[in-house]
């Protein structure tokens, strides 16, 4: 039997303290420990695909939690049963003892196995809606208040129509525009396309 374990953060500012003591207090081997620094949305991650390949039958997983794992309700369950049905090997999850398929190999031991990953899993999902639902209830709010989002709208300058004039018949080019309104290259030609537009 080897003994594996997943350890994962979100973002690469993220600190994986926890879960590496964790792994410690577990007696994993360090080369044996696996880590990605991603989201938890899908398994496309290139350490986690890497300990799959690895994983034989008999071998043994850890990880701290079951959101360490994944956050998408359907592909958490596919997951679990890829390793502790087709690869034969074990999962234990540190911090849910319930979720060890070690514990009783009898109908209620695999029963528990099954289920309880489901169900876990099923409220990882949920709390991911919950927190998208409040996000767009802040941001709804927030605008309603007057908030405004992304970068604030540059005012035309006094001398932009005519400068507009001398881009559009070709007698100054972009820089030369841009200069003369003290805007940047891009923005100038940005305001200028719509600004044509809006006059058609």
């Amino acid at each position: 039997m080897t003994v594996y374990g997943y350890v994962r953060v979100s973002t690469k500012e993220q600190h994986e303290d926890r879960q590496m003591i964790a792994m410690s207090d577990c007696a994993v081997p360090k080369k044996n420990i696996y880590m990605d620094k991603q989201s938890g949305k899908d398994f496309e991650r290139t350490s986690y695909q890497k300990l799959i390949r690895k994983m034989g039958r008999g071998d043994l997983l850890y990880i701290k939690s079951i959101d360490r794992l994944g956050r998408n309700y359907e592909e958490i369950i596919e997951q679990w049963r890829l390793i502790s049905k087709k690869k034969g090997a074990d999962i234990c999850v540190i911090d849910m003892p319930l979720l060890d398929t070690r514990r009783g190999k009898d109908v209620m031991g695999t029963f528990l196995s099954d289920i309880v990953p489901e169900i876990l899993s099923f409220v990882a999902h949920n709390e991911r809606d919950i927190i998208r639902k409040r996000q767009k209830e802040g941001i709804d709010a927030a605008k309603a208040r007057g908030v405004r989002f992304g970068r604030p709208v540059i005012p035309l300058p006094d001398n932009f129509h005519e400068i507009f004039g001398l881009w559009d018949t070709g007698k100054i080019s972009v820089r030369t525009g841009a200069k003369k309104c003290g805007l940047s290259d891009s923005t100038f030609y940005y305001k200028a396309k719509l600004y044509k537009q809006s006059s058609k």
